[in-house]
């Protein structure tokens, strides 16, 4: 009699390493003998399914410092289920030290990621990351070769504190130094901020974009339930990442792929997400990335149309103006989230832990009505990033308008243009230019090739007469991403970027703007036939990168509406797996 509860096993032959170690011939006895030379016996890793573990662990990535230990818990969770995990250090792109931007090695880690999987004896892999890039980078090379995989999220770090605040990170650095330059607060108070805004191991805890991709993973339906908010140091993470291990056995036993997963409703989803959490604009880019890789077509106009759709209900700083990521973990967190909005889902789709989202969050709760509202209660009554079109940006801009003073989402000022990122700094302050509050302050070249790499530039900072004023919002504009941590009414990812040419770089200083989010415009007050005169004069700025990966970069990258993706990873096209014998 057949037990219908036995789990389903694949067959030793079955397994894709079965190639690498199974068949007869020297190639395989060479396999089977450099793996006792690993020290591993037979039994502890023939026939069994051979998991890859993608570590994004470094020294110097405060974010993923933890994940050495996290990945000796996820084996725990692959030997209990029966598989043979493998740990693979991979790039960690620390978004805190690696310069210009870790932006500009997205898609090396996703190459990375790629080619590790497929030319490895692998039949499935969990993927370790959570600072900004990794989370996109790891899940873009995985969908690339289409294998099981789960994704581990790092988790955010603990609340900040310093005398009687609770600190975000990233948020209040902003707004500290602000008041800094202000002449509010001095060298001792910052000292005392240097060692209470980050206290422990662990991403950003504000929806930065961390939080906001790590939740969109979520969303899609590829980590295990509830892993996106789980403080990094909580004991909860350990028991979710051996949890990760069980669950990626189960996966390729089934042989549930991530093309099963990344579905076009499963990006829809996550872009509803997103925007309900009122996070980063950065995750623009990132899912119209990594949804092309899954074969599936996300673009700006999609994120405009959900938007008008979804009502921003997580009360987390900086869309919100109360909570951290640890209030919205013991809220409910994710699962508490999607159960307030379950018509805007396509609950009918797999995910790695359930046959549908539906099962994944039966029974989900929310546990505090302020950090996570109901729908009777949002925090903005639609999402929390617009899309802007206009002459100043025909291919399309965003902007994070619920956190952005509100007299800002519509204005009209004068332009005060800057070149580049090192001219802002050392001019900003420059009276001549005659900044004022009405002033709409221009950075160009910035963008993925002008940059490089599309930094985060775009919360350009506020001269320093203008904060002693009191000042501590200003329309500004560029072709430049913001951390997910910012705040304020900066318009972003102008495409096509100012340094190929785009219209940003036609705008002269004194040009009107006219930034109209309800209307999702963004004007530039030029006739065209003085438009055309400034582009016959324009001429292109130096290459930035002459050999290596960098001119490789820009050669292939595209632009921010597409993705930044590297065209040659995103065109369609197959790839046949190696052969092992």
């Amino acid at each position: 009699m057949v037990d219908m509860n036995e789990p389903v096993k694949k067959r030793p032959e079955e397994l894709r390493s079965h190639q690498w170690y199974g068949t007869e011939g020297l190639r395989s006895f060479s396999h089977r003998a450099r793996t006792r030379q690993l020290g591993y016996l037979p039994e502890e890793h023939l026939g069994k399914p051979v998991i890859a573990i993608l570590n994004t662990w470094s020294d110097i990535n405060p974010c993923h410092v933890h994940l050495r230990d996290r990945a000796q818990a996820v084996k725990r969770g692959v030997w209990q289920a029966g598989g043979f995990p493998l740990e693979f250090p991979v790039s960690t792109l620390s978004e805190t030290f690696q310069k210009p931007t870790p932006m500009l090695y997205r898609n090396m880690l996703a190459m990375e990621t790629e080619e590790l999987l497929r030319s490895y004896p692998v039949d499935g892999a969990v993927l370790m990351g959570g600072c900004d890039k990794s989370t996109p980078a790891l899940l873009m090379g995985a969908a690339s070769v289409d294998l099981p995989a789960v994704f581990v999220p790092a988790g955010p770090m603990l609340p900040g504190h310093w005398r009687n605040e609770v600190l975000g990170s990233g948020t209040d650095m902003w707004k500290y130094w602000d008041d800094k330059r202000a002449g509010l607060i001095g060298d001792c108070e910052m000292t005392e901020l240097e060692s209470g805004l980050a206290r422990s191991p662990g991403h950003c805890m504000t929806m930065g974009t961390a939080s906001t991709l790590t939740a969109a993973a979520e969303a899609l339906g590829v980590t295990v339930p509830g892993a996106s908010s789980i403080p990094a140091v909580d004991s909860g993470h350990d028991r979710m990442a051996a949890k990760a291990g069980l669950t990626i056995v189960d996966l390729v036993h089934k042989d549930r792929k991530l093309s099963s997963i990344l579905t076009a409703d499963a990006f829809e989803d996550a872009v509803t997400t997103v925007l309900g959490l009122g996070g980063s604009t950065n995750a623009v880019i990132h899912l119209i990335a990594m949804a092309g890789r899954a074969g599936v077509r996300l673009t700006l106009d999609d994120f405009d149309r959900i938007a008008r759709t979804v009502p921003v209900l997580a009360n987390v700083r900086p869309g919100g103006q109360t909570y951290l990521m640890e209030d919205f973990h013991f809220a409910g967190g994710l699962p508490g989230f999607l159960s307030r909005i379950p018509d805007l889902l396509h609950l009918d789709r797999p995910t790695v832990s359930y046959d549908t989202m539906r099962e994944q969050i039966t029974g989900a709760q929310v546990h505090n009505d302020d950090v996570i509202r109901p729908r009777d209660n949002p925090v903005a009554s639609e999402g929390g990033v617009a899309v802007l079109r206009g002459n100043l940006c025909p291919d399309g801009a965003v902007i994070k308008h619920i956190a952005a003073e509100p007299h800002l989402l519509k204005h009209t000022g004068p332009a005060v243009v800057f070149d580049d990122y090192r001219t802002m700094q050392r001019t900003i302050n420059d009276p001549s230019l005659n900044i004022t509050a009405e002033s709409v302050l221009v950075l160009r070249n910035a963008g993925p090739k002008g940059g490089p790499g599309m930094p985060e530039y775009g919360m350009l900072p506020i001269p320093d007469h203008l904060l002693k004023q009191g000042v501590r919002d200003m329309v500004r504009i560029s072709d430049a991403r913001m951390s997910g941590t910012s705040y304020g009414a900066c318009v972003l990812h102008v495409a096509p970027e100012s340094y190929i040419g785009g219209p940003l770089a036609l705008v002269r200083t004194g040009d009107a703007i006219t930034l109209d989010v309800e209307a999702r415009s963004l004007q530039l007050h030029v006739e065209d036939d003085e438009l055309e005169r400034r582009r016959a004069e324009w001429t292109p700025p130096p290459v930035r990168y002459e050999r290596g990966y960098g001119a490789l970069y820009n050669e292939q990258i595209t632009q921010a509406d597409t993705g930044c993706d590297f065209e040659f990873l995103a065109r369609p096209g197959k790839v046949q797996d190696p052969y092992a014998g």
